[in-house]
């Protein structure tokens, strides 16, 4: 195992320090490796540990984790070194993690049958302070930061040149997510603002119209490739609402009253099919996208501790969520699943098969008459 210094570690395994982020790694072919599903976690610093970074294999059937993490490396001796936010490369080999001092790099790398978890030296982004949000374009080939001081920064991935460096984008950030065609950025303000971003030109598109009793909050991008839409949380008054915009004209074409309590996180499945939204008092509701409508609906996820981040994972209907309180949760849904491609083979199998035999009975009842 390689430490966050590039030197070996003694491995110290074991639950250490409260669970402060999490996040899907999906490792996909190459080497002897193959397909692994694994976890992320960011553990906070106790009196008898420093700040780690945990990576656990993960048991798609059984929905569990490893006992003991697969790798395990130290972020720093100092509780600033903690990280709070961790953002996953589309490939599964890097990924970013947000801490108070400003965001590090890691790398996953493969030799033969063995994985090791490296550091990388980036200078843009270790010096850049606190981050709220972090998020990677679907292609991977942009990345962004929107910071607790308002600064969003928009890097080529993975040169790291800026594409689009705006210190008062925001007063504060609340979210942030670019779209699927990586065109534009949307991101929201602890203010209540949202605006929109043109991210290859590197300017700001608009502002999303709201009135002056409105406060949007979360934000995320379809991600079914068909219908372009955004959605967004928003509070009017004592109402909860989810809207979706068209994002062709950046108008409202409906909304919704669907977990009807203060949300605190927003995210969209992969596949674009289901959306997750977590509230301030820990339970967390499933949207069918298509009917937007309300799936499932899960209680005291978090026991009362407001849910700080929700992720799909990216091969099953299972969600990881965190809180400051309780850590992490991996939760299976109650949800269809995807048809995967041996389901769609197998069943254009039966109908092939089927087809003979009824021709066949067909054709043998036509003869004997």
């Amino acid at each position: 195992m390689t430490g966050a210094d590039g030197e070996e570690e003694a491995p110290a395994w074991g639950v250490v320090g409260n669970v402060t982020c999490a996040a899907w790694v999906w490792r996909r072919g190459g080497g002897g490796i193959g397909n692994r599903l694994l976890v992320v976690y960011g553990r906070a610093g106790t009196a008898s540990s420093p700040p780690l970074l945990d990576l656990f294999p993960f048991d798609a059937r059984a929905c569990t984790l490893a006992s003991e993490p697969l790798l395990r490396v130290t972020m720093g001796e100092e509780v600033d070194d903690a990280p709070h936010a961790i953002a996953v490369h589309p490939g599964g080999d890097q990924f970013v993690c947000a801490t108070a001092k400003g965001c590090r790099l890691f790398k996953l790398v493969y030799e033969d049958f063995s994985m090791n978890l490296i550091a990388v030296d980036s200078p843009p982004l270790q010096s850049v302070g606190p981050q709220r949000c972090l998020a990677f374009s679907t292609d991977g080939a942009k990345f962004a930061i929107g910071g607790e001081d308002g600064h969003l920064r928009i890097f080529r991935w993975p040169s790291l040149s800026l594409l689009l460096d705006e210190r008062k984008a925001h007063k504060s950030f609340r979210d942030m997510d670019i779209s699927l065609d990586s065109e534009f950025l949307a991101s929201t303000s602890t203010d209540g603002s949202a605006r929109i971003w043109k991210i290859d030109e590197g300017v700001p598109l608009l502002n999303l119209t709201r009135s002056s009793d409105e406060k949007i909050e979360c934000c995320c991008f379809s991600r079914d490739g068909k219908k372009p839409f955004l959605f967004c949380t928003l509070v009017k008054g004592n109402d909860i609402l989810t809207v979706v915009l068209d994002i062709c004209n950046w108008k409202r074409i409906g909304y919704k009253r669907l977990l009807r309590k203060p949300i605190s996180t927003l995210s969209v499945s992969l596949d674009g099919k289901y959306l997750a939204l977590g509230s301030r008092d820990g339970d967390c509701c499933v949207v069918d996208v298509k009917t937007m409508q309300v799936s499932q609906l899960i209680k005291k996820v978090h026991l009362g501790s407001p849910i700080s981040s929700i992720e799909f994972c990216p091969t099953e209907r299972i969600v990881i969520s965190t809180s400051h309180q309780w850590g992490a949760e991996v939760t299976k849904l109650d949800v269809p699943a995807d048809w995967r491609v041996w389901q769609i083979w197998l069943l254009l199998l039966s109908f092939f098969v089927v087809s003979a035999i009824v021709f066949y009975m067909f054709f043998k009842h036509t003869t004997l008459l």
